[in-house]
């Protein structure tokens, strides 16, 4: 098959599928009583891992239109950027809802007192301005320049997303190393493609 010619609507529904698959997956081990001894830290944790999956691969999609050429990625970027954001949704709802009991009180001491979820609190609030824009109406209303400034942010939010990360799991560094990798990588590429005036 080649792959500059995937058909949108077969490749959008089959990104759907693929990205709902997880949340079935922790579905199914709850009802099974299959996630371990600590379920509730299993599917919170993650739900925050596939946001940030989701996340970064929504950032690689430019970098690999550019270079493959291949229109496909630009195809699904905004399906994969919404879907983080979904992730992102679920995995701050287990931790307000099964964690803290929407105990507000304990929720705002948590968020000035641990600094991994003060980023990831940051991380979730620039994320909202990104999913109420990603439609082709706000593109017309804010204009094109403005809303690519405004999309901009998502490379913050996945720097404090993968800092929210590694903060979160302490001892093994070995996973958050993977993904400052990548990260890296990504924001290398950028940087590159600004220098040469280039704009994505």
């Amino acid at each position: 098959m080649n792959s500059r010619k995937l058909k949108p609507t077969g490749l959008k529904l089959f990104v759907f599928i693929a990205s709902l698959v997880p949340l079935g997956w922790y579905a199914w081990g709850i009802q099974t009583e299959n996630l371990g001894a600590n379920p509730i830290e299993a599917v919170t944790r993650g739900l925050g891992t596939w946001t940030l999956n989701l996340l970064l691969i929504t950032l690689a999609a430019t970098p690999l239109q550019h270079y493959t050429r291949w229109t496909w990625p630009l195809t699904i970027r905004r399906m994969l950027g919404l879907f983080a954001f979904f992730y992102a949704c679920l995995h701050l709802i287990t931790y307000l809802w099964f964690d803290q009991f929407f105990d507000w009180l304990a929720i705002a001491k948590d968020i000035f007192k641990r600094p991994f979820i003060t980023v990831g609190m940051a991380a979730f609030l620039l994320l909202i301005p990104l999913a109420a824009t990603s439609n082709r109406q706000s593109i017309r209303k804010l204009g094109g320049r403005r809303w690519q400034q405004l999309h901009r942010i998502i490379y913050l939010c996945g720097v404090l997303a993968v800092l929210h990360y590694t903060w979160m799991v302490k001892a093994d560094i070995s996973n958050p190393l993977i993904y400052w990798t990548i990260l890296a990588a990504l924001l290398s590429v950028r940087a590159l493609w600004k220098i040469k005036n280039r704009s994505f």
